[in-house]
């Protein structure tokens, strides 16, 4: 008797992949789907969907993706297709290419940002 036939699969919304805390990558990391970083990362990040970089990762590299929440440390520079968020514990060093543009009182942006079509 087979019970996996009559299983349906329920998904609880979008799929999306996870750099867990004390991992490091060191490359370029490609994802069709969301995407959030709390470890370290050396290299490239694109993604078809959202990024969100936690408070406790820290990125080096460029990241190319639709939408990105910054709550950790970023040194490189941003293509974002939609909008681009720094949050209050964000601490993002480069340039920034974005449609918008938000950011919370107590983060840190130290570069220049040009708005407008990506």
């Amino acid at each position: 008797m087979n019970l996996m036939k009559n299983k349906e699969t329920v998904s609880l919304g979008g799929a999306h992949n996870a750099l867990a805390p004390g991992t490091v990558v060191k490359g370029n990391i490609i994802a069709e789907e969301d995407l959030r970083i709390d470890g370290k990362v050396e290299g490239i990040i694109e993604s078809a969907g959202k990024v969100v970089i936690g408070p406790q990762a820290e990125i080096k590299g460029d990241i190319h993706c639709t939408n990105v929440d910054i709550m950790g440390k970023v040194i490189g520079n941003l293509i974002i297709k939609d909008t681009l968020s720094l949050k209050a514990s964000a601490n993002f060093s480069g340039d920034a290419a974005t449609v918008k543009l938000e950011i919370e009182p107590g983060a840190i942006f130290n570069g220049a940002c040009k708005m407008g079509g990506v």
